[in-house]
């Protein structure tokens, strides 16, 4: 057969079509591969497409047959399982800081991963107990140049809410409570130290030519001992604070600091105790009143001493 227009893209139109048409459910004959390739102006013979098939198996593509009655080819793996790829599209439909514009444009993207029958699976919507979703459409953009900023060893400066410019040296990115966060130093006003800042606020991130600071700071740096002792990353001086717990809790405390703290057991049993690091803040002891009295505050007395007070606060409102 002599040459036709557009031979030389044959090969991988043919791999879209059995990427975008087929699935286990939905398989494609060669006369119907034929048909589709001619409304893309391909012209192509049986034969040739059962060479095109050995070709793109021989090049790792996992193409597989069914015979028989209703049978056909479909193509059988892919980089990722439908299971997958709807785990990915609820995180992004669940985030908070992800705009719905910019959720809509990376689960179109998901889609393109499946065939065009699962595709439709990814339509979904999760339902994240009334939050609103950021209004933010740089995000992306803020978190690749912080990325390309801590990877340079550069500082960088942001406009943050409506508090001006900010210039700090970044270290890490974290996730938090539903929320990316930039963990920095900064020396720009005094205390100097390690601090926190949402990146859903920033604007403007500018990767600049000065090397980053606070090496020191960072040298010895727990991130996950940070976000644990930080209630919702609001900063607050530092205790080394008592919680007295009803034994039913054993796993919420588990889940909030994690296996390093020592519970120790009260002799009836009905209770346990121990210590752990906390930024003291309003989040804090919020978190404390969230559990109906079944945690108390038992050490050290100016915290003790707040914690009656907040919930007395709380009391006289609600009265």
């Amino acid at each position: 057969m002599p040459k036709q227009e557009g031979q030389k893209s044959k090969l991988l139109t043919l791999l879209r079509i059995l990427e975008q048409k087929t699935d286990e459910e939905h398989l494609l004959n060669v006369p119907q591969l034929v048909q589709l390739l001619e409304q893309q102006g391909i012209l192509a013979e049986r034969k040739s497409i059962y060479s095109d098939i050995d070709t793109l198996r021989s090049l790792g593509f996992d193409i597989q047959l069914q015979r028989g009655r209703g049978g056909g080819y479909w193509l059988a793996s892919r980089t990722f399982e439908l299971s997958e790829l709807k785990l990915l599209v609820d995180a992004v439909q669940a985030s908070k800081v992800i705009s719905a514009r910019t959720s809509r444009k990376l689960i179109h993207k998901l889609e393109a991963l499946c065939s065009d029958y699962e595709g439709s699976q990814l339509q979904r919507q999760v339902y994240v107990d009334g939050r609103p979703k950021s209004d933010s459409h740089t995000l992306l953009y803020s978190i690749d140049a912080l990325h390309s900023a801590i990877n340079a060893g550069r500082m960088v400066s942001f406009r943050y809410k409506k508090d001006g410019t900010r210039t700090v040296s970044p270290w890490r990115l974290a996730w938090d409570g539903g929320c990316y966060y930039l963990i920095a130093y900064q020396d720009e006003k005094e205390p100097a130290g390690i601090r926190n800042y949402r990146v859903d606020r920033m604007s403007a991130v500018t990767v600049l030519d000065e090397a980053r600071r606070g090496k020191a700071e960072f040298r010895q740096f727990d991130l996950p001992a940070y976000l644990r002792k930080h209630f919702n990353m609001f900063g607050g001086t530092e205790y080394r604070v008592t919680l007295r717990c009803s034994a039913d809790l054993e796993s919420a405390m588990r889940d909030r600091f994690g296996k390093a703290p020592v519970f120790v057991p009260e002799a009836d049993g009905t209770h346990f105790h121990f210590d752990v690091p906390v930024c003291v803040s309003p989040q804090f002891y919020g978190w404390v009143c969230g559990f109906g009295g079944k945690v108390e505050v038992t050490a050290p007395a100016e915290v003790r001493q707040e914690m009656r007070q907040t919930a007395e606060k709380l009391a006289a409102l609600h009265a």
